[in-house]
């Protein structure tokens, strides 16, 4: 069974490659949607996949790159979504 999962990740998480080393944890984990900056200087994640899978990169983002320093990760269920095929930059 796939879900879905929107997080917000707060910190330094802009201009430290966030968006592209979880794109590429994404793509090892096999689970699909995507990641973008939003104004306010945070980071969007929307992660659909098997719930073993999306754990996995939800607890990563609490890490994230080297150069991040992660102060929070608030993730929400969400049921009403087009389930992306791919895991995207945008």
């Amino acid at each position: 069974m796939s879900f879905c999962e929107k997080c917000i990740v707060t910190g330094l998480v802009q201009g430290v490659f966030f968006r592209a080393v979880t794109k590429d944890r994404a793509d090892k984990l096999g689970v699909t949607g995507y990641v973008k900056n939003i104004a306010d200087g945070h980071v969007e994640v929307l992660i659909c996949g098997q719930p073993e899978a999306v754990g996995h990169l939800k607890a990563w983002l609490w890490d994230g790159p080297d150069q991040a320093h992660v102060s929070n990760v608030k993730c929400i269920l969400i049921d009403d979504v087009d389930v992306p095929k791919t895991f995207e930059i945008n």
